[in-house]
């Protein structure tokens, strides 16, 4: 079980880091950590599911930037925020169901999902001018930089959309569902699941996250640009990787992925401390997505198949 070696590493290297830096083994830090990794959390548990479906959504990102600029434009322009939200996370999901519904045309989600990268980019930008919007509602600006019992919002929101996906994945017939069409599709369609609804739920349920995750991002820095989450679409599918769900699909760990987050959140605050260079960062974090893929495919691949022989060893001396 190889992707237990995330949470392994995740313990190391906060005990190094607590004797490399005074300040990293603080709450202080703690909780900024997790509130940069509460969106991230959000989206990546929205991915998990799309990559146990063996699938891939490329487009989160730029949704998060058309999302950010809708909501700061509309609130600038004095729309309630009581229809904002709900209507942000409206376009979020038809966002992706639309990117569903190409899948189920045997599209390859790759592509479909990266023509979704571009142009929902080229909408925010369109829709903004190029221009970061400020954000003034106190009411919005609380879901991202409130607190609730000493604890920032972001973070309790992070932390029910892991708990309703870990539910979702290991109790409910949906969850059961989207692992056996990552499994084997054609087997779970002679099964009688509805595999091309499946799949449009699961996507539109990403574009969902990924509209929610926008609004905590938006909120936190009070405004919406279009520059806002790029790269973000990398961060979700490395930590994604790296918790242990698998990129053939049939596979999802939902507290592999919020670890996944953190470890990769940790690290950058870590070299962040130490006064790393900031390119540095962004190397080591290509470096991690590498790493990922490496135990993601090969290394499971390899456990896998010294676990099959040796059940056949046993079966044999029986």
């Amino acid at each position: 079980m190889v992707h237990y070696g995330l949470f392994m590493a995740l313990g190391l290297w906060i005990v190094a880091m607590s004797f490399a830096s005074e300040y990293f083994l603080t709450w202080l830090n703690f909780l900024n950590v997790a509130r940069q990794a509460a969106p991230i959390v959000i989206i990546a548990i929205g991915m998990t599911f799309v990559i146990a479906t063996a699938g891939i959504d490329l487009s989160v990102g730029s949704l998060v930037a058309f999302t950010s600029c809708l909501a700061a434009t509309w609130l600038a322009d004095g729309t309630p925020l009581a229809l904002v939200i709900p209507a942000i996370l409206i376009v979020g999901t038809v966002a992706g169901i639309i990117n569903g519904y190409f899948v189920t045309l045997a599209l390859p989600a790759f592509v479909v999902t990266l023509a979704a990268l571009v142009y929902l980019r080229g909408f925010a930008f369109v829709y903004s001018n190029g221009y970061a919007v400020p954000i003034t509602n106190d009411l919005f600006l609380a879901i991202g930089r409130g607190q609730f019992l000493g604890v920032h919002i972001p973070i309790w929101i992070a932390a029910v959309v892991a708990i309703v996906g870990w539910f979702v994945v290991t109790k409910t017939r949906f969850g059961l569902y989207a692992l056996a069409i990552g499994g084997r599709e054609e087997a779970a369609r002679l099964m009688g699941i509805k595999v091309e609804r499946i799949k449009i739920a699961v996507y539109g349920a990403t574009g969902f996250l990924a509209a929610l995750g926008s609004i905590v991002i938006s909120a936190r820095l009070s405004n919406g640009s279009p520059n806002s989450g790029i790269m973000l679409e990398l961060d979700v599918i490395t930590a994604t990787v790296l918790g242990g769900t698998s990129l053939f699909g049939g596979v999802a760990r939902i507290g592999g992925t919020v670890a996944g987050v953190l470890f990769i959140n940790f690290v950058r605050n870590g070299l962040n401390l130490m006064g790393v260079n900031p390119f540095w960062v962004q190397v080591v974090t290509g470096l991690i997505l590498l790493l990922a893929v490496l135990l993601n495919t090969v290394v499971n691949r390899r456990v896998e198949e010294w676990a099959r022989l040796g059940d056949t060893e046993r079966e044999g001396q029986t």
